[in-house]
C-alpha cells in the first residue's frame, strides 16, 4: 500500500470496557487437523481447505454452485443520477428467477473499478452524497437487491429461489446474499464495462456478512469490505464484551443465543445452532473466514460505538488474521479503520474503501488510521503466530 491519508485518532478512553468474557483462544490456522505444522507457503492452499469447511461450510452451510445460465435485461437508464438499471436472469434446467441490478457510473467510456453492494434494499442506496464518493472518483457503484435471492425477514426461515432452485445444498440466507455478490460479477463481465482486475465487494451490517463471506468464496474480488458486520462477519464468536458507548449507555455484544431470540438462525448453515451458549467449542472463528481472503485487501470499516458488532472482537481476529496475511507477504493488505458514531453506513466508512480502490488503481495515497483503536488495547487471545 502506497501513501497515507491524514484521519483523526482517537483517545483509547473513548470507550469502556466493563467486561470482556474470554470463552477459549482462537484456534491456530498453522495447523492442519492431523496435527502437522505449516511451514512453507507452498503449503497454504491445502490448509485453505481444511479452512474453507469449517469457516464456509461449517458456518454458513454448503454453498451454491454458479448458475447453468445467465441473462441480463435491461430496465431503463437516467442519465441525470448516470444511472442504469437491469435484471439479472439466472437458473439450472427447468428453473429460473431474477434480482434487480442497479448500476451508478462515471461519465466516460473507460472500464472503472466497480464496488459491488448487495444493500440495494437499504435507504442510503440512493443518497446522492454516498454514490457520489464513488462516481466522483472514477469508480463504478453496482448494487443488487440480495433480498429478491433470499428474504430478509426477522424472524424467518430458510427460503427463497435461490434455496429452490438449489435443494440439495444446506447453505443458509447469508450464503444466499453471497451468491449474489458472484452473478453479479458474471453480469460485469457480460457487460464489459468494468474493470474486471479492481472489484470490490462492500456490505453493511447482515449485507457486510455477506460481502465478507462471498470475498472468501469469489477470487475475483480484489478488495473486500465488510461494514460493522458483527457476529458471523468481521467480528468473534468466542468473546462477549460490554461497554459504555460514547453516549454514556452500557451496551453488550451479540451472542448466538440472540440468534434464537430473533429468530435468524436461517442465515447461517444447519450445524450452527448445537453452539448456541458453547461458541467457545467452536473449531473456527472469524479470523479463519478473513484468512480464506488473503492475500487479496481486505478492509475492515467499523464504528466506536458498535458495542453490539462486537468492536473488540472484530479487532481480535483482524490481529490473528494478520498473521495469515503477514505470512502470505500481504501485510499491509489487511486493514481495519474506526470511525465515531453508530451502527450505520456512512461516508467517512466509503472514504477509506475509496482510498484503497484508489491506491491499487491508481497509486494514490490510502487512509491512515488503520488499527487506531478507540479503546485500550486488549491482551490477544492467542499464543501462536505466522512460521517463520
Amino acid at each position: 500500500m502506497e501513501g497515507k491519508l491524514n484521519m483523526c485518532k482517537f483517545d483509547e478512553n473513548l470507550i469502556e470496557i466493563k467486561k470482556l468474557e474470554v470463552l477459549s483462544e482462537l484456534p491456530n490456522p498453522f495447523i492442519f487437523e492431523d496435527g502437522t505444522v505449516i511451514k512453507k507457503k507452498e503449503q497454504w492452499e491445502e490448509r485453505r481447505k481444511e479452512l474453507y469447511k469449517l469457516a464456509v461450510e461449517m458456518q454458513y452451510g454448503t454453498q451454491p454452485r454458479a448458475p447453468e445460465f445467465i441473462k441480463i435485461q435491461p430496465l431503463c437508464c437516467n442519465d441525470e443520477m448516470n444511472m442504469d438499471s437491469f435484471r439479472i436472469v439466472v437458473g439450472r434446467q427447468n428453473y429460473s428467477f431474477s434480482f434487480k441490478m442497479v448500476i451508478f457510473k462515471p461519465k466516460g467510456n473507460k472500464k472503472y473499478p466497480a464496488v459491488i453492494d448487495g444493500d440495494l434494499c437499504w435507504k442510503y442506496v440512493y443518497d446522492t452524497q454516498f454514490i457520489n464518493r464513488f462516481i466522483d472518483n472514477d469508480i463504478m457503484l453496482v448494487m443488487f437487491d440480495r433480498t429478491e435471492i433470499a428474504p430478509d425477514m426477522v424472524p424467518g426461515e430458510r427460503s427463497g429461489p435461490l434455496h429452490d432452485m438449489y435443494t440439495e445444498y444446506t447453505f443458509g440466507t447469508i450464503g444466499a446474499w453471497a451468491w449474489g455478490f458472484s452473478r453479479c460479477v458474471d453480469a460485469l463481465e457480460i457487460l464489459g464495462i468494468a474493470d474486471l482486475t479492481c472489484i470490490a465487494f462492500s456490505g453493511h451490517s447482515r449485507g457486510g456478512k455477506a460481502a465478507l463471506l462471498a470475498g472468501a468464496l469469489d477470487k475475483r474480488a480484489a478488495i473486500v469490505n465488510p461494514n460493522a458486520s458483527g457476529q458471523g462477519g468481521s467480528g468473534c464468536f468466542r468473546i462477549h464484551m460490554r461497554a459504555i458507548n460514547e453516549k454514556g449507555t452500557e451496551l453488550r455484544s451479540e451472542q448466538m443465543a440472540d440468534c434464537d431470540f430473533f429468530g435468524i438462525n436461517h442465515w447461517f448453515g444447519p450445524e450452527m445452532k448445537q453452539y448456541t451458549d458453547l461458541e467457545g467449542e467452536l473449531p473456527f472463528d472469524e479470523h479463519f473466514l478473513k484468512a480464506l481472503v488473503a492475500p487479496r485487501i481486505l478492509v475492515e470499516t467499523e464504528s466506536t460505538s458498535d458495542i453490539w458488532a462486537n468492536i473488540v472482537g472484530t479487532w481480535e481476529t483482524a490481529m490473528a488474521a494478520r498473521e495469515v496475511y503477514k505470512f502470505l507477504e500481504a501485510e499491509d493488505s489487511l486493514l481495519l479503520y474506526f470511525r465515531k458514531g453508530e451502527h450505520e453506513h456512512l461516508v467517512e466508512d466509503v472514504d477509506k474503501l475509496v482510498s484503497v480502490i484508489r491506491n491499487k488503481k491508481y497509486g494514490t495515497p490510502v487512509a491512515n488510521g488503520s488499527f487506531m483503536l478507540p479503546f485500550k488495547k486488549q491482551k490477544l487471545i492467542y499464543q501462536w503466530k505466522c512460521p517463520k
